[in-house]
């Protein structure tokens, strides 16, 4: 017996009030259902935003022509 029998043949099993309520919560779970993969797809949307150089050419600075050239800071711990 599959599982959709199994729970199709308990919910004949009750009284016509209670499977209304059954009715009712099985839309629950499935508006719920919708609202959380529609979440999980916005997540997802939002992580492939993220990629690794994606901000590349965002952030240019004008570096000085001595940029390479070693600080005299440190020229005693060379």
């Amino acid at each position: 017996m599959t599982l959709e029998s199994s729970i199709f043949n308990n919910i004949h099993k009750l009284p016509e009030p209670i499977q209304q309520s059954v009715l009712l919560y099985t839309e629950f779970l499935v508006s719920r259902y919708a609202k959380d993969s529609a979440e999980t797809t916005e997540d997802a949307v939002s992580q492939n935003l993220h990629l690794a150089g994606s901000m590349k050419g965002t952030f240019v600075l004008p570096l000085p022509d001595n940029f390479d050239k070693p600080l005299e800071e440190f020229e005693e711990h060379m």
